[in-house]
């Protein structure tokens, strides 16, 4: 049963617009009764639904219902765009991006159009592409976004204040778009509790460094979620998001609007063309209406109300290629040796069978040190599942990537999907192990990995979902035991902002094993990598631990 506290305010509020289908005098009414004063009661409470007359609507062009849905251009379709729009950009990282329309975009220059607020799952790369031209044009002044990656110039922005961003996870971006669309005001997740996001502690906008103290100025703070008790597990709200504008990108589409994506691409193209008052696909192949088979059609054309045919290229963000055997690129570094040590145990906790879904570094590695019978299947949050090793030159495919925007293979057997499919996975425990890397992770199993403030704001990603259903996804984390500055990262409490508290149950580091009690708290440390001893562990490790009776070699 859900519980919530309820304030005499918020009971006084609700009192006062609380109405009878059948006209009685007040005072006829009888008082509303609780069972309980923690609970909601089930008898059925009318309130008044007044027409939404006063309110100011976002500005959104207009659509007209049977004239042609296919536009001579980008810059024709873009023409009656209006500032202070919000529009949601679909794409993952460069794949699938709407390149040809942002140019439009663009071109219409800061004068003409400008105080967008952008929704994407990211605001494009640093060396360009994606959002990133309406970020430098200073079209976009605000964003919602889940990840900033390694666009620095962008970090910059808004550490010195230039442009509000809201961080919101992955799944969660997914999900709101996903409610926006389907006419759900709000939903309940379990993404980010006991986390800044849940305390609304993540700033939206900096202001101007406090000289006496050195810190930015906050000029908008993030909202606190409210949060309410689902079978003893505490949820946080989070709203739907709906635009004005959505923009993407799809392999086919026939000139009633139904549209065909490429592997990848689906991320959030499906979702965010269900989620706008209007929205403009560019098509790399604009078809007669019946060229499409019904059951192939991605996105149904009600939802799309403009095609443009696309005239920039695909770019592929990050070209990763198989490496030839015999090949290897000489000895290895100490570094690479660490990493391997690391991503060899960790391939250990991958059983024959397991749906997997592996961070960004480190733990990509591991499926290579999987012996030949084991089988696993590869999820990748950004809507693939049964990903495969990196492609050959002549495998390339710049439709699909992995979560680290990287090209890759699908294995026989192997599916694509948009990203609310995805996190579906994730959030409802079907993922049956999750390896993350690591800023610091405590002896009670708290992990964070997403941000310092004032220093690195790079976004949470997919990672507070990945960590958000721990009793039925094992999290293990796979990191280096220190920083490179030699700092400790397993740590008794946690200085940095969570993604996720009490939610590791393993850490896999170069140097040895732990096992954690999710539940009372507390470290065990059950394997030793060859010529490391327990003084040793002592020594690097920020936090108190017990020793197994029978410490395993870690090879």
């Amino acid at each position: 049963m859900a519980t919530r506290r309820i304030s005499s305010a918020c009971m006084a509020r609700s009192s006062r617009n609380t109405i009878f289908l059948t006209p009685q005098p007040r005072s006829q009414l009888p008082p509303p009764r609780f069972r309980n004063a923690r609970h909601f009661q089930s008898t059925p409470i009318f309130y008044e639904q007044k027409a939404n007359v006063g309110a100011k609507r976002d500005p959104a062009p207009k659509i007209v219902r049977g004239q042609s849905k296919v536009f001579k251009n980008a810059d024709e379709a873009v023409a009656d765009l209006k500032s202070g729009s919000t529009i949601l950009s679909a794409g993952f990282g460069l794949c699938g991006t709407a390149e040809t329309i942002i140019a439009a975009i663009e071109r219409r220059g800061k004068d003409s159009l400008h105080s967008l607020t952008a929704v994407s799952n990211n605001a494009g790369a640093g060396g360009g592409g994606g959002l990133s031209p309406l970020v430098a044009s200073e079209q976009i002044d605000r964003l919602i976004l889940s990840f900033l990656g390694t666009n620095k110039s962008l970090e910059e922005r808004y550490l010195s204040g230039k442009i509000a961003i809201e961080l919101c996870p992955q799944g969660t971006i997914a999900e709101r778009i996903r409610a926006g669309g389907a006419g759900i005001p709000a939903f309940f997740t379990p993404t980010g509790i006991n986390t800044l996001l849940q305390s609304g502690e993540i700033p939206v906008r900096l202001g101007p460094v406090d000289k006496a103290t050195g810190k930015s100025t906050i000029l908008e703070a993030g909202k606190p979620r409210e949060t309410r008790v689902f079978d003893g597990k505490i949820y946080g709200m989070e709203t739907a998001i709906k635009a004005d504008v959505a923009i993407l990108r799809a392999h086919t589409v026939d000139e009633a609007g139904n549209c065909q994506f490429r592997y990848t691409t689906k991320a959030f193209g499906q979702v965010m063309g269900k989620a706008a008052k209007v929205t403009i696909v560019e098509a790399e192949n604009i078809v007669p209406v019946g060229s499409i088979h019904p059951d192939n059609v991605h996105l149904p054309g009600i939802y799309v109300n403009r095609i443009v045919p696309a005239k920039v290229e695909k770019v592929i963000e990050i070209r990763k290629l198989r490496e030839v055997e015999g090949k290897s690129g000489g000895e290895k570094s100490a570094s690479q040796q660490r990493r391997e040590r690391i991503a060899r145990r960790t391939a250990k906790e991958l059983k024959h069978g397991y749906y997997v879904n592996l961070g960004v570094g480190i733990p990509t590695l591991a499926p290579s040190f999987l012996s030949p019978e084991t089988k696993v299947w590869i999820q990748s949050e950004n809507g693939l599942l049964g990903m495969g090793a990196y492609p050959t030159e002549d495998e390339i495919d710049a439709d699909i990537i992995n979560a680290g925007k990287e090209t890759v293979t699908i294995v026989p057997g192997g599916s694509t999907f948009d990203s609310a499919e995805s996190f579906a996975m994730i959030r409802g425990g079907h993922i049956d192990v999750s390896v993350l890397g690591a800023l610091q992770v405590s002896a009670n199993g708290d992990l964070a990995n997403f941000m310092i403030p004032g220093k690195v704001f790079k976004g949470m990603g997919g990672a507070m979902d990945l960590v958000g259903n721990p009793d039925q996804t094992k999290i293990v984390v796979a990191t280096d035991h220190v920083a490179k500055d030699g700092s400790f990262k397993i740590v008794e409490q946690c200085g940095l902002p969570l993604t996720g508290a009490k939610v590791v149950s393993t850490i896999i580091t170069d140097l040895c094993v732990f096992e954690v009690n999710r539940e009372k708290g507390g470290l065990t440390l059950t394997e030793l990598a060859p010529g490391v001893d327990v003084e040793e562990i002592r020594k690097k490790t920020g936090a108190k631990f017990a020793v197994a009776d029978d410490v395993k070699s870690m090879e």
